[in-house]
């Protein structure tokens, strides 16, 4: 069977008709994995046992006649900041080299249950902080369109593994952009849901009020598939909300005409390559034809959103990271006399350049003397944003934006330069601040054959609406 942009639905329904074993397609995409992956570097940790005992039992429905589920046989991967039980979870990090989870993040459960074949463990920046992949602890992801670029961070290994066919699919996970820009960059598409659709159970932390997790996938459709079958409340996660989901396959079909999207004049300013913006431009102007109303709006404190986010995020997780300390899992230093040097040495050795310059700016964010003047200035210029999408949604359905300001940059180009590290994500924090869905579909190519992603952002808990806009976008591109 071609793998080479399998869909979720022919996936499943070569394994339902039997031209195909779930075991085999799985063969075949670990096959793929060995041959391609040594220079991409998506993949972390396989998990091949429990792969092929989920696809033997999808092989054995299928066999009998039976329907298969709505992932039924579907090879996916999981970014490597979600728990799995029995499987190497790192989170890309040193401190958790060999941590071995006894228990499933509720998304990785839910697609399971849905009849996924979970492949193995993606590539990421360490804890998910980076704009690159080229924070993880391991090895830097590439991406698979020119080896020479970065995949986008920190969901680059998820976005990397669905571009290079490694996968039908994947899981990322976005605290300001994490599976939008990766998916940009590579040519996929990307959503984050609405902060609370999607359990954070088993996902582990990096900010906890922005952690939202989304799939990655090769198609509008596809992404609409996934997220029904991880959306919804968990009660093991008080932040999941209670709100009914929709049938988001079904919604897809419904007709544009009629609808007002926004054009922001705030992400159309300095910074925004050319290429990218006349791409971007050519998309509203193809929605426009497709029938829907193009409406100026305008979103004043974007220009406040990135200092805000790194604050907000780092104060965050210098809080949530203070759990890796050697003393009951990860990393523990050797050769150490009093608790204190044990603590002091496991996470020096153990957490790398990035985690540790983002730990000691949110402690100093949160320290005394300094809270208010930063953190808490932070969250308010966080409530002037959310506010700001606010009034925009009171006159239009969707936002549309470009993704990032550039297509992909090259490896080790901005490395040494955290602000303009910091700078790519001007473009996705926002919605994180505010808590609202957005995605990233691919809507063209520079001159150098790299991708371009058209960002739609709607309202909290209406990604039916992006859905539908982003599909109606594919399908006429």
């Amino acid at each position: 069977m071609e793998i080479k942009s399998l869909t979720i639905d022919a996936a499943r329904a070569a394994i339902q008709n039997c031209t195909i074993t779930a075991t085999a397609l799985a063969g075949s995409l670990y096959a793929k994995i060995a041959t391609d992956d040594p220079q991409i570097g998506a993949y972390l940790t396989l998990s091949k046992e429990r792969a092929l005992a989920k696809a033997a039992e999808m092989d054995a429905l299928a066999a009998k006649g039976e329907k298969l589920p709505p992932l039924g046989g579907v090879p996916v991967g999981v970014k490597d900041v979600m728990a799995t039980r029995g499987v190497r979870t790192t989170a890309g990090s040193k401190i958790l080299g060999n941590y071995i989870p006894p228990y499933d993040c509720t998304a990785v459960a839910r697609l399971e249950a849905a009849g996924a074949v979970v492949l193995g463990k993606l590539n990421c920046d360490e804890f998910a902080m980076g704009s690159s992949n080229e924070n993880s602890a391991w090895h830097p992801v590439h991406n698979p369109r020119d080896l020479s670029r970065v995949p986008g961070g920190s969901s680059g290994g998820s976005a990397a593994a669905v571009a290079a066919d490694m996968a039908v699919a994947a899981l990322g996970s976005d605290t300001g952009g994490s599976i939008r820009q990766p998916a940009s960059f590579c040519g996929v598409v990307g959503l984050m849901p609405t902060y609370g659709r999607v359990s954070r159970y088993g996902l582990i932390a990096f900010a906890s009020s922005l952690d939202h997790i989304g799939p990655l996938t090769k198609t509008v459709k596809d992404a609409a598939i996934v997220l029904q079958v991880i959306a919804g409340r968990d009660p093991m996660d008080s932040t999941s909300a209670a709100v009914a989901v929709p049938d988001y396959r079904g919604e897809l079909e419904k007709p544009v005409r009629g609808l007002k999207i926004g054009m922001a004049k705030e992400y159309f300013g300095e910074g925004l390559d050319r290429e990218v913006r006349a791409a971007i431009e050519a998309a509203i102007e193809k929605l426009a034809k497709l029938g829907c109303e193009v409406v100026p709006v305008s979103l004043p404190h974007t220009q406040y959103a990135v200092p805000a986010y790194y604050i907000v995020a780092t104060a965050e997780a210098s809080s949530n990271l203070a759990r890796f300390d050697g003393v009951r899992y990860g990393y523990r230093a050797d050769g150490v006399r009093t608790l204190s040097e044990m603590y002091r040495r496991s996470r020096d050795q153990g957490f790398g350049t990035e985690v540790k310059r983002r730990i000691m700016l949110g402690t100093y964010a949160l320290s005394a003397g300094y809270y208010d003047a930063y953190y808490l200035k932070a969250q308010r210029v966080r409530t002037l944003l959310t506010r700001d999408f606010e009034e925009a949604f009171q006159k239009v359905d969707a936002i549309v934006t470009p993704t990032s300001p550039t297509a992909a940059f090259k490896l080790g180009e901005k490395v040494d330069d955290p602000l303009a590290m910091y700078l790519a994500d001007i473009y996705t924090v926002t919605a994180d601040l505010a808590g609202i869905p957005g995605i990233s579909v691919p809507c063209g190519e520079t001159r150098e054959k790299l991708p371009i992603g058209l960002q739609i952002l709607g309202r909290h808990f209406d990604e039916a609406t992006i859905l539908r806009i982003a599909h109606a976008y594919e399908q006429a591109h």
